[in-house]
């Protein structure tokens, strides 16, 4: 684009030359008219050319429905309407104008000023030269009467006839006497041989010389003849300047006329080359026009079309920087201005983002469980806590509102009633049945969320089941210390006085009163025995001792406690992982808790055997992640599931006999080694007990 404007402006500068020209000097132009004409037309059709092209491509584009094509055609239109419509009209009147000047030049009254001023100025030097011409045969006739003519005498004949300079001149153009005005005037203008000749054979010579910028004067030649007829010829010169202002009116008249009848002669081909300049001017500035409209076009639109992409991609979410123009006018400015404006938003998206994902990064690492409702009471997000929580990814909850919820309709209800009941801020605590039957206390905290931000409403819960049962294990062993020792302190003295009270009485009582005597006294004594193995449960809760944690080979272990059931009613079978790492734990007291495991499961099965298979218990290892896993699995009749909610807690068991505190013993021992106690049931039928510890490295 710039080097067709480039092209545009020597063009321009090749018709403003053309125009000078023909007003100037017809006959230039006239001898290089078809080099000019070439020139122009070949011009003309490369700027017809380049229209064409760019009209071509902007059709193009507005067929494509190219971004920005119907804005650029209608700067284009427009930018052209403005140079078209005023060129064509002074066309016109360039066109009547310069027909109507040509006519005006050719007048007759034109024609006959001129001819009659050339004559006028040809007469007054034809006047001069006449008059000069009888002054030179005067002074002739003179000097021709005097033998001795000398410069004495040419001088005062000089200045009685009013001449600038007269010379005396041999016939061979020897300089005998010299006169002048002007004493600077010392060298005289000597005639040529032929003027010499020409007035030996006729009265005499005269001629115009010199023009109006080189002093114009009229020089005279007269022959000089003597009386005697002896006297050799002589020739008289006579020199007398033209008037300045008569020789510049003479000589610009002259070109005047001269100029004048070269128009004159080509008074037709001068219209029709006006006429066809302009022409060739019109089009070639109907066509630059046409271009520089695109080249305008261009630059006016691209700044908006810049914005225009801007705004859409900001819309679309793309913040990235646009192309910007380097200029310093309001244009330029605004679209650095609009690169700001979406630098700063980038950024304060990116801000924002960082934001997001930082609170997503704390929320999933929560341990409580988050969720979020909109006004409608639609799950929109929650976090890592609350599906762990719950047991469940909550994908199939998602956009559903609590009414409809099918699963967790228990954590719903509750949500969903205190919302409408407890107002804007609540907190209670539930208990919900997991899937696998077994009690979930949950702590909610809910709150609704301010108008500015969009409403909605959100909900935080913790999972307080373990908090509970390690309060209900504190409490029960606070219970345990203080009846282990209220209960021990008078067994001793009951059974020592039943004894007492046995040796004393069994001599003076008959028969039957022995018999009655010595099964009461057994009784208390069993009784008593019985007590004390209890006070030694609850001993050996309340007192369990901090484990001494070291690196504990646990498939060795596992074998030895084996030995230990060797031959006894129901088998006990290993199942043990290869290459296991050692765990950091008490071998004491973790071969007690194994101890209880594998006792309460022999004790389940002898009270209730499996019908259809033989009773066994099986112990296994392996690795879990960085922990140690050991199982104890048995096919009896499993965890009731009432029980299995607090099978921990001391006092809560199915047997016969026993106080119910070997699983509390067990949980407080893995407690104790930082590490997690599970029961379950099993599928198959029967319990499976889970215990996983810590690895010692």
């Amino acid at each position: 684009m710039k080097v067709a404007l480039a092209v545009i402006a020597v063009l321009g500068g090749i018709l403003i030359f053309m125009l000078a020209t023909a007003s100037a000097n017809s006959e230039l132009f006239a001898n290089h008219y078809p080099l000019l004409i070439a020139v122009n037309g070949a011009a003309t059709f490369a700027l017809l050319v380049l229209a064409v092209v760019q009209l071509r491509a902007l059709r193009r584009e507005y067929r494509q429905q190219v971004f920005g094509s119907r804005l650029k055609t209608r700067l284009v239109v427009m930018l052209a309407l403005m140079a078209i419509v005023p060129g064509v009209l002074v066309y016109a009147v360039s066109v009547q104008f310069v027909v109507k000047s040509i006519e005006s030049w050719f007048d007759v009254r034109v024609d006959s000023a001129l001819e009659g001023g050339l004559s006028l100025g040809r007469s007054m030097l034809d006047s001069m030269q006449a008059d000069l011409l009888t002054k030179a045969r005067d002074m002739a006739f003179d000097l021709g009467d005097t033998r001795l003519a000398g410069p004495v005498l040419l001088n005062r004949l000089r200045e009685r006839a009013s001449v600038h300079s007269a010379t005396l001149l041999a016939a061979n153009g020897q300089v005998l006497a010299h006169s002048s005005s002007e004493i600077s005037d010392l060298l005289p203008l000597v005639p040529s041989a032929a003027e010499l000749r020409q007035v030996r054979q006729s009265r005499g010579f005269a001629s115009v010389e010199g023009d109006a910028a080189s002093s114009m004067s009229v020089r005279v030649l007269t022959p000089v003849g003597g009386t005697d007829l002896g006297d050799e010829p002589r020739v008289l010169q006579l020199i007398q300047p033209v008037p300045t202002a008569i020789a510049q009116s003479a000589e610009s008249v002259e070109t005047a006329y001269r100029e004048y009848q070269g128009l004159q002669l080509g008074k037709a081909g001068l219209r029709q080359i006006y006429t066809l300049t302009l022409t060739f001017t019109l089009l070639v500035a109907l066509f630059a026009a046409i271009s520089l409209a695109f080249f305008l076009a261009e630059r006016l639109a691209r700044p908006l079309l810049i914005l225009a992409e801007g705004t859409q991609a900001v819309a679309a979410g793309d913040f990235s920087p646009r192309a910007a123009l380097a200029t310093s006018d309001e244009l330029g400015v605004l679209t650095q201005s609009f690169n700001a404006m979406t630098r700063q938003l980038d950024e304060a998206r990116g801000d924002a983002e960082r934001h997001r994902i930082y609170l997503e990064g704390v929320l999933a690492n929560l341990s409580a469980g988050v969720l979020a409702f909109d006004t409608e009471f639609h799950l929109r997000a929650a976090n890592r806590g609350a599906c762990a929580i719950l047991q469940d990814e909550l994908t199939s909850l998602s956009d559903r509102p609590l009414a409809a919820w099918t699963q967790h309709v228990e954590l719903a209800k509750a949500i969903a009633d205190d919302f409408r009941d407890c107002g804007p801020e609540w907190q209670r605590q539930i208990e919900i049945e997991r899937a696998n039957g077994t009690p979930q206390v949950l702590l909610l905290r809910g709150s609704t969320l301010p108008e500015g931000g969009g409403g909605g409403y959100v909900v935080v819960f913790d999972d307080i089941t373990q908090l509970i049962s390690a309060q209900r294990s504190i409490a029960w062993g606070e219970i345990a210390r203080r009846l282990a020792h209220e209960i021990k302190n008078p067994l001793m003295p009951i059974q020592l006085s039943a004894e007492r009270l046995q040796m004393k009485l069994a001599e003076k009582l008959d028969e039957a009163g022995q018999s009655l005597l010595k099964r009461a006294i057994t009784t208390i004594v069993n009784q008593v025995e019985a007590m004390k193995l209890m006070v030694n449960d609850f001993r050996d809760y309340a007192r369990t001792p901090l484990p001494t944690l070291a690196a504990l080979d646990v498939n060795t272990l596992v074998r030895e406690m084996q030995q230990l059931y060797e031959g006894s009613r129901v088998p006990v079978d290993l199942d043990l992982g290869a290459d296991l790492p050692a765990a950091l734990a008490d071998g004491a007291q973790i071969r007690q808790v194994l101890h209880n495991l594998i006792k309460n499961a022999k004790e389940a099965l002898a009270e209730r055997p499996p019908a259809s298979d033989v009773a066994k218990v099986t112990v296994g290892t392996g690795r879990d992640e960085r922990r140690i896993v050991i199982t104890v699995k048995d096919n009896g009749p499993g965890f009731g599931p009432q029980i299995l909610a607090r099978a921990c807690e001391p006092y809560v068991t199915t047997k016969t006999k026993g106080t119910g505190l070997g699983l509390a013993i067990v949980k407080k021992i893995v407690d104790e080694h930082n590490g997690e106690l599970r029961l379950t049931n099993r599928e198959s039928g029967g319990a499976e007990v889970m215990i996983r510890l810590p690895l010692a490295a």
